[in-house]
């Protein structure tokens, strides 16, 4: 082999994955996030005008943050330090930033692109925060989870967030199509075949994620090229996805963002009546392997907060479901919560028990705690009785209109009401024994029957 043969581009080595052959080296080739690369929007912008400071890129995987931080440190003619949150020490990242800082110096630009930023703890986050106000470098980081949680407020006041959006299916499809066609890179020299029904499997079970779809399509040419026992010109069939995908691994993270977001999406639709966004949601969080007792319990807190009184057998059936969740365990577990989904959808709605309960703390913690008035307190003592301890109670029983006209709140909350209950479902009931019950207490005096007075 000649030394002046010509080296070959490391894009080309076969020995490397498919998603990493073929990630765009230009903005040109970039597919994807035009709400942040279009034509003068914010990111584009800065990138023209060499001008991009420090920034954090938040979103799924396989969205291109990691392929845009590379191409932004190739246009801008900047060193490019990539960092592992998972595998970098605090000595690590200070002799980088020593470096960068001597770079700097002699008019070289650092970019340090960390990936998992969240994975960092909040010591060696400090440690790059110095040399990001000083500038001897920009920071690029990455990161699944919401920058707000995971990244210390002092170097993210300090960078720009901007938020990937997971690419489409069509996205998806065209990235596919580049890669069975790209001779140097992709696949082209094996002149695959794959329809555009295939292509768009593929893409849907990737749920926006180019690296996935682009794994999914180098294991399902391995596999047709095996079938067919030819090296050029297999085709990728409907069955050999299927068997390439095997089961579709979904996003989800059980102590992370997505976690919070799939349930309060099953929450939402819940209250809303809209039982198919409910059971798509519940669907979502089981088959991603969500822990069926947490979800259970969910479900009863939306028996209590958004149906209540309205529907009191609301929480015995959504009891009854995480009792079955416990006993006959999983995937059987799974019906017993989507009948209580599909019933709390569908039940009348009130949140009159959530608000009052919610009133009474506030009451609780903002007023004063007064004595509980002498007539509701038991005397058993003489002492007690005495201090004047029952005295005046009315003994509801004893009344002909069973409700006395008496004080049962403290001085300072005399006139407070808290539970209103709606015209929904049974408390349309419970709102007419209210206010009849309100006009038994306002018919005084309240009369002691005469068989109660005999028997007294």
């Amino acid at each position: 082999m000649s030394l002046f043969q010509p080296i070959p581009s490391p894009d080309a080595d076969r020995t490397r994955p498919l998603a990493d052959r073929m990630r765009p080296r230009t903005l040109d080739e970039f597919v994807g996030q035009e709400h942040l690369i279009g034509p003068g929007k914010p990111l584009q912008t800065q990138i023209e005008r060499d001008d991009t400071g420090s920034l954090i890129f938040w979103g799924p995987p396989g969205t291109g943050k990691t392929t845009l931080a590379q191409i932004i440190a190739r246009m801008t003619k900047a060193e490019f330090i990539e960092f592992s949150a998972v595998l970098t020490g605090i000595k690590e990242i200070k002799q980088v930033m020593a470096d960068a800082e001597r770079a700097r110096q002699y008019g070289t630009r650092t970019i340090v692109f960390i990936d998992e930023i969240h994975r960092f703890n909040k010591a060696q986050q400090d440690a790059f925060l110095p040399h990001v106000e000083k500038g001897n470098i920009r920071l690029i980081g990455a990161t699944t989870e919401n920058p707000s949680f995971e990244v210390i407020s002092a170097l993210l006041s300090r960078c720009r967030v901007y938020v990937l959006r997971p690419l489409t299916e069509d996205q998806i499809v065209l990235l596919l199509k580049r890669a069975l066609a790209d001779v140097e890179r992709g696949s082209g020299a094996l002149k695959l075949k794959a329809s555009d029904d295939v292509l768009k499997k593929i893409a849907a079970y990737s749920s926006g994620d180019a690296r996935s779809a682009y794994n999914v399509l180098e294991v399902a040419a391995t596999l047709a090229r095996d079938r067919e026992g030819k090296e050029v010109g297999a085709e990728i069939t409907d069955e050999i996805v299927h068997d390439a995908l095997q089961k579709r691994v979904l996003l989800y993270d059980k102590t992370g963002e997505e976690h919070y977001n799939l349930i309060s999406a099953l929450h939402k639709s819940v209250r809303n009546s809209d039982v198919d966004a409910a059971l798509y949601w519940l669907g979502r969080m089981l088959e991603a392997g969500e822990d069926p007792l947490y979800i259970a319990r969910r479900v009863v807190r939306m028996a209590v907060e958004d149906i209540g009184l309205a529907d009191p057998q609301a929480l015995s059936l959504c009891m009854a479901a995480r009792d079955a969740v416990d006993f006959i365990g999983m995937p059987e577990g799974n019906l017993a919560l989507a009948q209580a989904v599909v019933y709390l959808s569908v039940a009348p709605k009130s949140n009159a028990l959530y608000t009052a309960y919610a009133t009474v703390q506030q009451d609780v913690e903002r007023t004063a705690a007064e004595p509980v008035p002498l007539h509701l307190r038991n005397a058993p003592t003489g002492l007690m009785k005495g201090l004047g301890y029952g005295h005046g109670y009315q003994y509801a029983h004893e009344l002909d209109e069973k409700v006395a006209d008496m004080q049962c709140l403290p001085d300072n909350l005399r006139d407070r009401i808290y539970y209103e209950p709606t015209n929904e479902g049974v408390e349309k009931r419970i709102r007419e024994r209210l206010q009849d019950i309100k006009r038994r207490r306002s018919d005084a005096p309240n009369r002691v029957s005469p068989e109660k007075k005999r028997e007294s």
